[in-house]
């Protein structure tokens, strides 16, 4: 494995960052999961767009010009030989001193990690999943909004060891009031009588790139998909549910909280958009 460190290439276990990084000490950063689906990159000028948000909303410069970010994450996933794949693509404050202070940092550091990943078990796919509803709430969008993608993931990992602590894989998340956010790593669908709905940006998630197509997706194949309010009570009655993410893809949810989901088995029209995702995967995007 050949990774990216600002411009050059490290070996595994020589690439290596300083101590005194804001991106380890304080989780001062941002970064974006991208998928390489049979040497194509999916929506990579997507990924890029919400990176530059991220930044732009914490102040962060990013070292390069979008354009050579751009080239260097072509790049490095050519390097690796990777058909099927993941990139972690992360830009960190860079090396300062131990206080908080961002100013005070030296240049801003860019990471480039390229891997295999496999997120849940092939059969979890066919399946399903069973989760909870997590006491840990979303973290406020006033505070630290989930629509910025940062280093900073201790929400959501708290959430997660109460799932795993239940003997669950993964939880849901709510926001301040009790509505639906989204999962620990995430967004969530429900299907009831033919149409989906999915919480919207205001109710505190990180807007996917893998939701986005889910949407896009379901609506070319005539499905009505709402962007609006959930709560645990349409959770507990949905006909089907499903989280999709960059490294989970479509996944189906069986059960919430013990309680069955539909008829407890993935449902059709879950079934349809995974199949439908599979597919725009492997016909489009940025070529290695």
């Amino acid at each position: 494995m050949k990774v990216y460190i600002n411009g050059a290439y490290y070996n595994k276990d020589n690439a290596k960052i300083s101590v005194f990084d804001h991106g380890l000490l304080y989780g001062d950063g941002v970064f974006e999961g991208i998928r390489i689906y049979n040497r194509r990159i999916f929506r990579l000028e997507q990924h890029m767009n919400r990176l530059w948000e991220s930044a732009r909303t914490i102040a962060l410069p990013i070292g390069l010009s979008r354009k050579k970010l751009t080239q260097a994450t072509i790049e490095t996933a050519r390097v690796n030989k990777i058909v099927d794949g993941y990139i972690r693509l992360i830009v960190t404050r860079g090396t300062g001193t131990l206080g908080l202070n961002p100013f005070l940092c030296r240049n801003s550091q860019i990471i480039i990690i390229v891997d295999k990943i496999r997120l849940y078990d092939k059969e979890l796919y066919q399946k399903g999943l069973s989760v909870i509803t997590a006491s840990t709430p979303r973290n406020l969008n006033e505070a630290l909004s989930p629509r910025m993608k940062s280093l900073n993931y201790l929400n959501n990992i708290l959430a997660k060891i109460e799932a795993i602590n239940t003997g669950c894989i993964e939880a849901i998340m709510l926001n301040q009031q009790g509505y639906v956010a989204e999962a620990t790593g995430d967004n969530i669908f429900v299907v009831k009588g033919g149409t989906l709905t999915t919480p919207s940006k205001e109710m505190g998630i990180l807007e996917g790139i893998t939701r986005n197509v889910v949407i896009e997706l379901a609506r070319n194949q005539g499905y009505c998909v709402i962007e609006g309010v959930l709560t645990r009570h349409d959770l507990y009655n949905a006909d089907e549910c499903f989280l999709t993410g960059t490294a989970a893809e479509v996944i189906p949810v069986i059960k919430i909280d013990k309680r069955k989901v539909g008829k407890g088995v993935p449902g059709k029209i879950t079934r349809k958009l995974m199949c439908a995702f599979k597919e725009i995967t492997r016909r489009e995007d940025t070529e290695i």
